[in-house]
């Protein structure tokens, strides 16, 4: 693998938006720290309009320096994580955020403790019209805020991570696995990277001993792995409970504005819909010639996937083309992601794996991805040039303080570029195998994503009820409960390996609660959007670029009701399954 200093310029982003140099990025760390002593002078002021407002206007300028740092040195590290500059810069950046946190802690305490007449009286003031949603947000958490002492202490708490760094060291330092074998007897390394690799293989042998030796290493240190995340559980529903809220769903939901009806109506929705689920199931085992289908043939290749290599600039040209139902600008921005370098595309040695977006404000979108040529690179590239044109339009049409785009509605964009990218390629072949194949990659898309996730989220409310009605939680009954869940969701004509009750262990977003269900929105809503968008529905493409445009300026439910996504109304999800029914005839 080539080395960073041997990675073609073009194909390396531009960092000199957020700082033009090393030295640059120090100079701007200074900075931070002689504003320090400006914002501490605000310590016991913050309960009257004038001085709130000179507070927010100083701390802008600290926002934005932060950002441009952090995000400057964050970036220089991921593309060579052994670089020793990248590592002292980030040391250092990490020594001046505590030093902030600590010195800055009243703020919160102080803004949390106005009475709610001020904060109305806030919100209703045209002076501070950017920031009436954060203040709203304030009024509406403040009967969960407890004693200032508490807060402070809770500030400083930094074990609560432990449990889900427990499940992690035990993953990838601890956990080995033996050897698996093929069908002609070969033997197979396998560890946690290779797991979704032999499960997608066509070797059957290798899927079945695969899935069975993974779990059974898990099932093997079940009592600790239980152990440790009844412990999350019990913490879970004890930080719920001392902040006043009905119970940890309710806790979670409440961070987003998010109503309950909404996470009830997608399992509803899910639980209605497995049917198709079932028949995509029966049209797999039928098209592989098999006999009986296990859980381990779920992910089984029916046909080959788009095989054609690619270079970067046809991927560009590729995604540009997917897009163009988005009108032009769309279209010149992903040029402009290409010519201006806001990708760092290539893969080289110690570079951070996998993909991602960041964007400070003000600052042009920054992708991170390690193009190899292969299809599902160019899927990787267009779902977070997806990510960049909402944090694009996002900083384009709201000011910095609802320009944060929350984790209910980040995935939608980034499905909605992979949608598009996989219709194009359909509108544009009459070939019935690379029809279908495109066909089964939204299909187990929506498998992995939508009903494997809200399985999750079925899982994780339940482990969490039970705690909140004070009954026992030992690893039988997380083993009997995830197991039935699975039989519920692969249906009666799906044979499952015993094995698999020791899955839940083994999933990181547990330890992250009532996450998952967010993922499987995403993607009911990127098909909605989708649907409407190709259908050439009066006004869809306004709408869904009014949906990129508004950052975080209301709740995310608002916002999607807005761009005519109701995630309230059990119709959206409707229409989300009736194209997946669709999508069976391409199967």
């Amino acid at each position: 693998m080539k080395k960073r200093k041997d990675i073609a310029e073009n194909y390396k982003w531009d960092l000199s938006e957020y700082c033009t140099s090393d030295e640059d990025f120090y100079e701007k760390c200074k900075k931070i720290e002689s504003l320090i002593p400006k914002i501490e002078k605000f310590k016991g002021k913050l309960n009257n309009k004038k001085d709130i407002l000179a507070y927010l206007k100083e701390s802008k300028t600290l926002d934005q320096l932060g950002s441009d740092a952090g995000i400057y040195c964050n970036s220089r590290l991921n593309t060579d994580l052994s670089d020793r500059k990248a590592n002292e810069m980030n040391e250092h950046l990490s020594f001046l955020g505590q030093k902030l946190s600590e010195r800055t802690v009243f703020v919160d305490n102080e803004i949390y403790a106005l009475s709610d007449e001020l904060l109305d009286d806030i919100i209703a003031d045209k002076a501070f019209k950017d920031y009436d949603k954060y203040f709203k947000d304030i009024k509406s958490f403040k009967k969960h805020i407890l004693h200032p002492e508490v807060e402070n202490f809770l500030s400083g708490v930094n074990f609560f991570g432990t449990f889900y760094s427990n499940m992690k060291k035990f993953t990838d330092v601890n956990l080995k696995f033996d050897d698996i074998k093929d069908s002609k007897g070969k033997a197979h390394k396998l560890d946690s990277s290779l797991y979704g690799l032999y499960l997608r293989d066509k070797d059957r042998e290798l899927r079945k001993n695969c899935i069975i030796e993974t779990h059974k290493k898990y099932g093997d240190n079940i009592d600790f792995l239980a152990n440790n995340y009844v412990g999350y559980l019990k913490k879970d529903c004890y930080m719920a409970r001392a902040r006043k809220f009905d119970s940890a769903l309710a806790c979670a939901l409440d961070e987003e504005d998010v109503t309950k009806q909404v996470y009830s109506s997608l399992i509803k929705a899910v639980r209605e819909n497995l049917p198709i689920l079932f028949k995509y199931f029966e049209i797999k085992k039928k098209k592989l010639g098999l006999k009986d289908f296990y859980n381990y043939d779920a992910s089984a290749p029916m046909n080959k996937s788009p095989a054609k290599k690619y270079s970067y600039q046809e991927a560009i040209s590729l995604i540009k083309n997917a897009v163009a139902p988005l009108g032009e600008e769309y279209v010149s921005l992903i040029q402009r992601a290409y010519d201006e370098r806001w990708i760092d595309a290539m893969p080289n040695e110690n570079k951070r794996s996998g993909a991602y977006e960041i964007c400070g404000y003000l600052r042009h979108p920054l992708v991170l991805t390690n193009f190899n040529g292969t299809y599902d690179s160019v899927t990787t590239l267009a779902h977070e040039l997806g990510h960049a044109m909402h944090s694009y339009f996002s900083n384009k049409n709201q000011p910095k303080p609802k320009t944060d785009i929350m984790i209910f509605v980040a995935e939608i964009a980034s499905t909605t570029n992979e949608m598009l990218l996989i219709h194009h390629l359909l509108n544009n072949t009459t070939n019935k195998n690379e029809r279908s194949a495109l066909a089964n990659i939204i299909f187990d898309d929506a498998k992995a994503t939508i009903y494997r996730q809200t399985m999750f989220a079925e899982f994780e409310e339940r482990a969490h009820a039970l705690i909140e009605e004070n009954k026992p939680v030992t690893k039988d009954t997380l083993n009997e409960l995830y197991f039935d869940l699975n039989k519920t969701y692969f249906g009666k004509r799906v044979k499952l390996v015993k094995e698999i009750q020791y899955e839940w262990a083994r999933i990181p977003h547990f330890f992250t609660s009532f996450y998952v269900y967010k993922y499987a929105v995403g993607l009911l809503c990127a098909m909605y959007f989708t649907n409407s968008i190709l259908k050439g529905e009066e006004g869809a493409v306004e709408r869904y670029l009014g949906f990129l445009s508004s950052g975080g300026k209301d709740t995310p439910i608002n916002i999607l009701k807005e761009a005519g996504c109701d995630v309230e109304d059990p119709k959206t999800f409707e229409s989300s399954f009736e194209y997946l029914k669709s999508l069976l005839k391409e199967l």
